[in-house]
């Protein structure tokens, strides 16, 4: 076995020392998942002339669903529209898709891939570069509706003529949903704007764990890192595995040995620190927590396996960013971190609150991070510093 942790060791530097650089490792070297995303690299992300690097948070699209209905196909339209008017009035330098793009456990085709590719549309449709994460509903096992079994039967279904096989042949409609690795293999494969990728294999059965780096203006060295990591959900537990921690830990290490570089963090459910932190659900958001909607209880991860540990051990973690609960939106202070929300963009899934995203833009010099959520029609509130 000595040779294999030799090879791994390698392939762990090799991918650290490509990360440095600001390209993006081949999976090979990443000891991730083949893709044919490997044959050309991105260009690094980079501060802005002015200084800054602003970003759209997307939460819980939930696109597909109910799509045999009249109902189902209008909500995507919706979401359509949030995004688009976010997009025009922010003009952000990157998008953050955090989990629940789609709605796999109400999807009856067999490839998501076509409701996740108009998930990101938006972006790509005004040059805007990505990058995604998974939440638990982007795998889930299709679940059939009880109605379905009532005298009526099963309703017509209106699937996507596009869906094909292999050998060309329309396969209609299919209830076996899309792996976590088909949906973002594709994604990365089709679009030189993603920045997603599909992570080291050895933190299986996550997929969506990686590092970006943003470029200073001024130099080539990093001045911003972002990490992603897969939450999980829908094909497994909900949680972050000790695993992502020794990663994380491993990663931030190599490319942020002294704290110098700022580090933000983005995954879909929240963990167990937001629930020791929240307001009290329905309650009034007090200072210094502050948002505009309270409405539930945190909906956390099974369980809490150090990843919070370790994020709050380095003071160059300044915020957490998830989506998951349709209906808070608020940021708290955890140890020397913020805890925030993004706010519900999609309008699928559960609650009738007003659309929006939350929006992070970060300075470089000096260094400050601040945030707003920026509604459907325009008006924009709960403005936030979470560092300075």
């Amino acid at each position: 076995m000595r040779w294999w942790r030799g090879l791994a060791a390698a392939g762990a530097m090799l991918a650290a020392l490509a990360a440095a650089a600001g390209l993006r490792p081949t999976a090979k070297e990443r000891g991730g998942y083949p893709s044919a995303a490997d044959a050309y690299s991105r260009p690094p992300l980079r501060f802005g002339s002015g200084g800054s690097f602003k970003v759209a948070l997307f939460a819980d699209l939930h696109y597909g669903e109910n799509a045999w209905t009249d109902w189902g196909p209008a909500q995507d339209a919706g979401s359509d529209r949030v995004m688009a008017a976010v997009l025009d009035a922010e003009k952000p330098d990157f998008v953050v898709y955090l989990g629940d793009l789609v709605t796999a456990n109400n999807l009856p085709i067999p490839n998501a891939s076509l409701y996740w590719d108009r998930a990101v549309s938006a972006a790509r449709g005004r040059g805007v570069p990505w990058a995604a994460v998974f939440g638990n509903h982007d795998d889930m096992p299709f679940e059939w509706p009880p109605e379905w079994f009532s005298p009526d039967g099963v309703p017509p279904l209106r699937c996507p003529p596009t869906s094909m096989s292999a050998s060309g042949v329309d396969q209609g409609c299919s209830f076996r949903g899309t792996p976590r690795i088909d949906l973002i293999t594709t994604e990365i494969s089709k679009n030189r704007l993603s920045y997603s990728s599909n992570g080291p294999k050895d933190l299986w059965p996550g997929v969506s764990n990686y590092v970006l780096q943003v470029l200073s203006r001024s130099h080539g060295d990093p001045a911003l890192l972002m990490y992603f990591l897969d939450s999980g959900g829908g094909s497994y537990t909900e949680v972050l595995s000790s695993a992502q921690v020794k990663w994380f830990q491993s990663q931030s290490q190599f490319l942020n040995p002294n704290g110098r570089i700022p580090e933000l963090i983005f995954w879909h459910i929240p963990s167990t620190a937001y629930v020791k932190v929240a307001p009290k659900a329905n309650s009034e958001i007090k200072k210094p927590c502050v948002g505009s909607i309270n409405k539930e209880n945190v909906a956390p991860q099974a369980a809490e396996w150090g990843m919070m540990d370790a994020l709050a051990k380095r003071p160059s973690v300044k915020a957490v960013f998830v989506g998951h609960n349709h209906g808070l939106d608020w940021c708290c202070p955890y140890e020397k971190m913020w805890l925030c929300f993004s706010r519900h963009t999609g309008y699928g899934g559960y609650g009738n609150w007003p659309k929006g995203a939350r929006i992070i833009q970060i300075t470089e010099s000096p260094f400050s991070t601040v945030s707003w959520t920026r509604m459907e029609n325009g008006t924009k509130h709960s403005d936030v510093t979470l560092s300075s």
